[in-house]
């Protein structure tokens, strides 16, 4: 069968991009340290440039000695400045895109600017860039001979103050350019519905009449939708459905608990999945080697990076480092300057290099999302690779989960509580829970020390979530879709016991 013209065009302008991208690899300090000079030209004029001093800092350790470590609630007050209209003040390009994230860890909305340079060389160049990645790597790929099944936000976007706000998706999606458009379903204007459920439904109606080649979207609710797509369907498998089927792009929660489920969905040794890290605040790494589990640091898309080891964030001896200085195996919190306005931020997330030639990271978790209640440091790496072990001892399936401490209370020693809502459950309850708590041990040296003897940490508790109840708690905060995902690992138990009181 001949190879359509827009087939053949598109694959060898991909191609030419992956090329480019040797540059960073090859030199990626050398790239990086021009792309924050640009940056700070670029915005010397700004109020927050003047404020620092951009028009002097003209090397990485001025930058750095200058310019302070910022959290959301540090820069709050200028993104409700620019949501009211006002410009200049951290970017010098108007911004009117925001992209409103909830978070899982504060209620309260996040509102992240998203300028035009952030679209068009951060969010469109990555979209391109993972195709890139993908041709090269598969170079007999058929997958523009058919559609991307697109899974967004359940947000549309909301105007104020000719300012625009709404889930990045949303926001991506209305800007999408007719390329992507062409190649996507479904049509955007049922991917921009905002209520979920009755778009669920539109999105099965409209997308089991295409030829779906590829799957994008967050594992989670993606699994959701493929579930509806065999129960409307009556087939067995999506190959039933789409029989040209390649691949599966996805990101935004670990894919750990949620693979062997895809595998059932999609019963071929071909088919492929790829990963990527994204986010609002920008789109920072993909994965570049079929079968891998490392995502490449795009070097080129407007993020300057820096980074923050574990061992002393957060403390009098936090140190900040470049990306040259990085080393393998260390858990770093990820501190990025954007082409958006966002300066020497932390996102929340955290890294571990697995390569420095070229960069290649891990996603190990979140900042706040982790247990530390007994110095066990428990990350949500840990907790996904300890559940695909005890997964696999007792072939039980996951939906969700979540996790939170039990305090220390006079005689009793301390636990981790978990709740967890099964597709499949363990034949024996006790024996899942066993095997998590052995698996936890041999993956966290310091769990391991707290629960020597019960020194420290006890048995973990486990209850079993009943059906739909981490459905329906998203539901009742109005979080239903796109990127909203259930807060896994806690401190506190506040999620905890609200997830306990309804599932009572």
């Amino acid at each position: 069968m001949p190879i359509p013209l827009f087939h053949s065009v598109a694959s060898w302008l991909l191609k030419k991009r992956f090329y480019q991208m040797e540059l960073f690899i090859k030199y990626p300090e050398e790239v990086q340290i021009e792309l924050l000079n640009q940056l700070v030209i670029l915005s010397k004029d700004t109020e927050f440039g003047k404020k620092y001093g951009f028009e002097s800092l003209n090397k990485y350790e001025a930058f750095a000695n200058n310019v302070p470590i910022s959290r959301y609630e540090d820069v709050e007050p200028m993104i409700e400045r620019a949501r009211k209209g006002e410009q200049n003040i951290f970017w010098p390009t108007p911004i009117k895109w925001f992209a409103k994230s909830s978070g899982t860890t504060n209620a309260k909305s996040k509102f992240i600017p998203v300028s035009n340079e952030a679209l068009e060389d951060c969010h469109f160049k990555a979209g391109k860039d993972m195709l890139s990645i993908y041709f090269h790597n598969n170079e007999n790929s058929r997958l523009f001979d058919g559609k991307s099944l697109r899974l967004g936000g359940s947000k549309e976007l909301y105007e104020l103050n000719n300012t625009f706000f709404g889930d990045l998706s949303a926001i991506i999606i209305d800007n999408l350019p007719f390329w992507a458009e062409m190649g996507s379903t479904p049509s955007n204007k049922v991917s921009l519905m905002s209520e979920w459920e009755t778009k669920l439904e539109a999105i099965v109606r409209e997308t089991v009449k295409e030829d779906v080649t590829s799957f994008a979207g967050v594992p989670s609710w993606m699994l959701v939708l493929l579930n509806k797509v065999l129960e409307t369907t009556g087939k067995e498998n999506l190959f039933q459905v789409w029989d040209n089927l390649e691949v599966y792009f996805h990101g935004g929660v670990s894919f750990n608990p949620y693979r062997e489920q895809y595998e059932k969905l999609l019963p071929r040794d071909s088919f492929q999945y790829y990963e990527i890290y994204n986010a609002s605040e920008g789109f920072f790494a993909i994965q570049d080697q079929n079968n891998s589990d490392e995502l490449l640091l795009m070097l080129d898309y407007g993020i300057f990076y820096e980074f923050i080891s574990m061992d002393t964030y957060n403390t009098p001896n936090q140190k900040v480092i470049p990306l040259w200085e990085v080393e393998l195996g260390k858990n770093y919190a990820m501190v990025i300057t954007t082409n958006a306005g966002l300066w020497r931020y932390l996102i929340g997330d955290t890294v571990r290099f697995t390569s420095t030639s070229p960069y290649r990271v891990r996603v190990t978790g979140r900042t706040k999302h982790h247990i530390n209640v007994f110095g066990e440091e428990l990350i949500i790496e840990n907790a996904e690779q300890a559940l695909k072990k005890a997964c696999k001892e007792t072939e039980a399936e996951i939906i969700d989960y979540t996790v939170a401490p039990i305090y220390m209370s006079g005689k009793d020693k301390g636990a981790h509580e978990w709740l967890i809502e099964f597709r499949k459950e363990p034949s024996s309850v006790e024996t899942f829970n066993n095997a998590l708590d052995a698996a936890l041990q041999s993956l966290n040296s310091d769990y391991e020390a707290k629960r020597y003897m019960n020194m420290t940490l006890r048995m973990p508790k486990l209850n079993v979530a009943r059906k739909n109840l981490f459905y329906d708690w998203l539901k009742a905060n109005d979080k239903l879709g796109g990127q909203h995902k259930i807060p896994r690992l806690s401190n506190a138990r506040d999620y905890l016991e609200e997830l306990l009181a309804m599932n009572a």
